[in-house]
């Protein structure tokens, strides 16, 4: 009885255990599916504001006044415009997840170029804040000398915020369909080249802002360039039939639930 008794506990041990490391193994598969898709998006949305921060490194050594200048337009109008068209850029993560998962590959091409019409025109709308910064600033009692600045690097921030046109749809568009690496590839190929451009052109050739904002805005772009080729070159066979008039069609309902995800975020 005893020898039963024993036996039995035995069992019921070994079953625990192996339902334990099943669980335990269960959890690990989930994680490293996890870490596939979200260790890439991480890193990438780490390399933007990395790029702004890097600037802000370099300009410092250039003086305070445009220290101060770049830090309120980052603060102020960049990051303004960033999470207006990342927001507004969301509604394509939605639309291509339904797509994608519904086989409706075709259909993906045709959300992003609609999402790129509409977040063009969005970017248009928030033109006369980086057009009339000046005066803006003047007039909510910034000193005149760093609103003169700042005028002058929110003119370049322009390149930037249409940046985020191609940067932020191109994203949602290749994350749909899980090629998540090419972004992050790119997004640290274009940080090591802002590195060297921004001591290159700041301190050693002393190009001054100019040469700091010149690098900023090529850092912005040069993920752009990768992932136009790369969707436009055959990296997106089933998703991308090439430019196609449907992208001017039924433009309402993106319009509608771009809005609402912009204004969500923002």
């Amino acid at each position: 009885m005893k020898g039963d008794i024993s036996q039995r506990l035995l069992k019921e041990a070994e079953k625990i255990e192996v339902e334990e490391a099943t669980l335990k193994e269960k959890i690990w598969m989930e994680l490293k599916k996890t870490f596939v898709v979200a260790a890439p998006a991480t890193f990438t949305r780490f390399s933007t504001f990395g790029v702004a921060v890097i600037s802000q490194a370099f300009i410092g050594h250039i003086g305070p006044v445009e220290l101060a200048a770049y830090s309120l337009c980052f603060t102020c109008l960049l990051r303004f415009g960033n999470g207006v068209l990342l927001g507004m850029a969301s509604a394509l993560e939605t639309l291509c997840g339904q797509a994608f998962g519904a086989k409706q590959y075709h259909m993906l091409g045709i959300y992003l170029q609609r999402s790129w019409i509409v977040l063009f025109m969005s970017a248009c709308c928030l033109l006369p804040l980086y057009i009339f910064t000046t005066p803006l600033f003047i007039a909510l009692g910034q000193d005149e000398k760093i609103a003169q600045v700042c005028g002058y690097i929110s003119h370049w921030f322009i390149f930037i915020v249409f940046s985020f046109i191609i940067s932020f749809t191109c994203q949602m568009f290749l994350q749909a369909q899980s090629k998540n690496m090419i972004i992050a590839y790119l997004a640290a190929f274009s940080i090591v080249i802002h590195i060297f451009l921004s001591w290159l052109l700041t301190m050693k050739l002393e190009f001054g802002l100019a040469g700091a904002l010149f690098s900023t805005v090529l850092a912005y772009w040069l993920p752009n360039v990768g992932q136009i080729l790369f969707v436009t070159c055959g990296g997106c066979k089933d998703t991308w039939k090439g430019f196609s008039m449907l992208a001017f069609k039924d433009l309402c309902p993106i319009v509608k639930l771009s809005i609402s995800s912009g204004v969500m975020l923002w």
